[in-house]
């Protein structure tokens, strides 16, 4: 089965984002979308969700407010923006697109397990409408280059949009820690796998107690040459396709026999 391709002209856009509703990322994606529709909602996380991953909100009530023209920020997760947005806000007149980002830093290889932006995309495929995830790297201490996100991402999803999807499928697109000027183009990738370096981190307050910080680094694996990570690595915008389907399929048919 697959979804058709989208008249942006005609579309009804649906941005979210992790970073919250406050992020100079929420704000470059609202004017990608812009230039794309006249038909433009946001509704986003009251706070910072970052790492939030595909979680819902279940045993706390959900409160949104109004920020601005159609601009609402909501007291949950982004996988609970899409969902209220699709199923109460709009329920009239379902977004056509979901937009989730730009995120404050690239969202690829293992790190797309805990990302709040993918899931943003990932409810918005779950729910039937095609979505996309939009990340720009950056390099620590460096001023976020949110200008190349800006610049590439209209011409990026134009294109992307103009074809059929498989109805499982969501986008993943990241842009390189470059100036809009040198972006290489584009390739399409598969997700790396990189050597994710969990620690805690133990401190004590002023008063005596014990807290903890949870802290991860990327190990100095080599991605593959047709992965996300190398390609924006090498300045290129990385367009992904993620599955909703988690099953491995050789694993599958290998443990199966096992109980025949």
């Amino acid at each position: 089965m697959t979804r058709g391709s989208i008249d942006l002209a005609k579309a009804r856009i649906l941005v979210t984002n992790d970073d919250g509703i406050n992020a100079p990322g929420l704000d470059c994606l609202i004017k990608i979308a812009r230039e794309l529709s006249n038909d433009v909602w946001v509704m986003a996380p009251e706070r910072n969700q970052s790492g939030a991953s595909h979680s819902l909100t279940l045993s706390n009530p959900l409160r949104y407010r109004e920020v601005g023209d159609r601009k609402f920020a909501l007291d949950g997760t982004p996988t609970d923006c899409v969902l209220f947005a699709s199923r109460h806000l709009l329920a009239d007149h379902r977004p056509d697109l979901v937009l989730s980002g730009v995120n404050r830093g690239a969202n690829m290889a293992d790190d797309v397990t805990y990302s709040g932006t993918i899931a943003g995309a990932m409810e918005g495929c779950m729910l039937g409408i095609s979505a996309i995830a939009l990340s720009q790297a950056f390099t620590h201490d460096q001023a976020i280059k949110w200008e190349t996100a800006e610049r590439h991402a209209p011409k990026v999803i134009r294109k992307l949009v103009s074809v059929d999807w498989p109805k499982e499928m969501l986008l993943n697109v990241n842009f390189p820690d470059v100036e809009p000027k040198d972006v290489k183009g584009v390739k399409v990738t598969g997700q790396a796998h990189i050597d994710m370096l969990m620690d805690i981190v133990e401190r004590t307050d002023p008063r005596g107690g014990t807290y903890y910080w949870l802290t991860y680094a990327r190990g100095q694996t080599e991605p593959a040459e047709d992965s996300d990570l190398a390609a924006v690595r090498a300045g290129y915008v990385s367009v992904t396709p993620l599955h909703l389907d988690l099953t491995h399929k050789t694993a599958q048919k290998k443990l199966a026999h096992l109980f025949e």
